[in-house]
């Protein structure tokens, strides 16, 4: 997929639906709403946060709002791309300039501001930590390496866990065992090597 370094470049690539995306663009900057590319798209954010992306696809002009769940939609007009997959995000569809209507279209974009100002967001729902047994085994062997084990970040845990859980084979999980547990004794990541100071 292309990317584009502005949204002037990602319109004029797309010339089948120039004139849909120079109107959305010109409704969305008609508010407090800062124009950016994000993901080589148009994006529009407020205080640095996403409200709204624009995207073109073949045979449409999309506006994502990053947190379309909370907008009323008296007009049943937004869709989840992702049925069961996508939480927040609501995408509005225009086949052809003529079904944006300017004055609608602002309505939603203003209440999503409001409810970004107001905090309404669906927050991302992290899986619990579950400890392989290989892992749980050494840390009950050890009360030095629970320890240290305790005091990493839930990140540091997480990666150590995802990586011992991720091997298929058992000779697999012994040996990463064997490379983590200096590793924890010294209070270091699984990828602090790679992390800038």
């Amino acid at each position: 997929m292309k990317t584009f370094a502005t949204v002037n470049e990602y319109i004029i690539a797309h010339p089948e639906h120039q004139a849909a995306l120079e109107l959305l663009r010109k409704i969305l900057l008609s508010t407090e709403l800062e124009e950016c590319v994000k993901w080589g798209a148009p994006c529009y954010t407020v205080g640095g946060k996403n409200i709204i992306g624009v995207a073109s696809f073949k045979s449409y002009v999309g506006l994502w709002f990053h947190q379309g769940v909370f907008l009323k939609d008296a007009q049943k007009v937004l869709i989840n791309a992702q049925e069961g997959t996508t939480k927040a995000l609501r995408q509005w569809r225009f086949n052809s300039i003529e079904e944006i209507d300017a004055k609608q279209v602002l309505e939603y974009v203003k209440e999503a501001i409001n409810n970004e100002k107001a905090g309404k967001k669906v927050k991302p729902q992290k899986k619990p930590l579950v400890i392989p047994i290989e892992l749980q085994k050494e840390l009950s062997y050890s009360a030095q390496l629970l320890e240290c084990y305790d005091k990493l970040s839930l990140t540091c845990k997480r990666e150590f866990v995802e990586y011992i859980s991720e091997a298929k084979r058992n000779e697999t999980k012994v040996k990463r065992l064997a490379k983590i547990i200096p590793m924890i004794l010294e209070s270091k990541g699984l990828h602090d090597k790679y992390k800038k100071s």
